[in-house]
C-alpha cells in the first residue's frame, strides 16, 4: 500500500499589517502578510480565560490584483500549504522558514468599515494559475416570487 500525506493549511485570522507586493525577475507577482489567529481558553486551576496569539507568514502568488485590498485589520480566510525554506543571512548563518503558500485568499466580515469607494473582491484563488484578476463570489440566482395566475375560486379546495 501506497503511503499517504497531506499538507493542508486553513487560517480565519486578521491581517497583522498591509500586504506587500514585489515582483520577480521574470515580473510574478509575489505578495507577502503576516495573518494572527488566536485561541482562547479557561485555565483549570486559576479558573482565569487565557488567549494565545500565533502568527502565520502568508505568500500568494500572483496576487498584486487583490493586495490592496490585504490592510492591516481585516479578516481573512486562507488556504493553502507549508512551506519551509532556507537561506543564509547577512553574516553567513543559516536561517530556516515556515510560511503558507495561499491557494486561497477570501476576505471575511464584510465591506464595511472604509466609507465607501471600490468595494473589495471576496475571494483570490489561484486555482486557475494564468488568471490574475479576483474571482468574485456570485449570489445564487432568486427565486421567482410565486405568481397566483390562472387560478380562480374555483380552483380552491375550501
Amino acid at each position: 500500500m501506497a503511503s499517504r500525506s497531506v499538507n493542508k493549511v486553513i487560517l480565519l485570522g486578521h491581517l497583522g499589517r498591509d500586504a506587500e507586493t514585489a515582483y520577480t525577475a521574470s515580473q510574478t507577482a509575489v505578495t507577502k502578510f503576516p495573518v494572527a489567529t488566536s485561541r482562547r481558553w479557561k485555565d483549570q486551576q486559576t479558573g482565569e480565560w487565557k488567549e494565545d496569539t500565533n502568527w502565520s507568514n502568508v505568500i500568494l502568488w500572483r496576487g498584486e490584483n487583490v493586495a490592496p485590498y490585504l490592510t492591516k485589520g481585516k479578516q481573512v480566510y486562507v488556504e493553502g500549504r507549508l512551506q519551509t525554506r532556507s537561506y543564509d543571512d547577512k553574516d553567513g548563518k543559516k536561517v530556516w522558514v515556515t510560511e503558507v503558500v495561499a491557494d486561497d485568499v477570501i476576505l471575511v466580515g464584510g465591506r464595511g468599515g472604509d466609507g465607501g469607494g471600490a468595494s473589495a473582491p471576496d475571494e483570490y484563488s489561484q486555482e486557475a494559475p494564468m488568471r490574475s484578476a479576483p474571482r468574485a463570489r456570485q449570489a445564487p440566482p432568486a427565486a421567482a416570487p410565486p405568481t397566483n395566475e390562472g387560478i380562480g375560486d374555483d380552483d380552491v379546495p375550501f
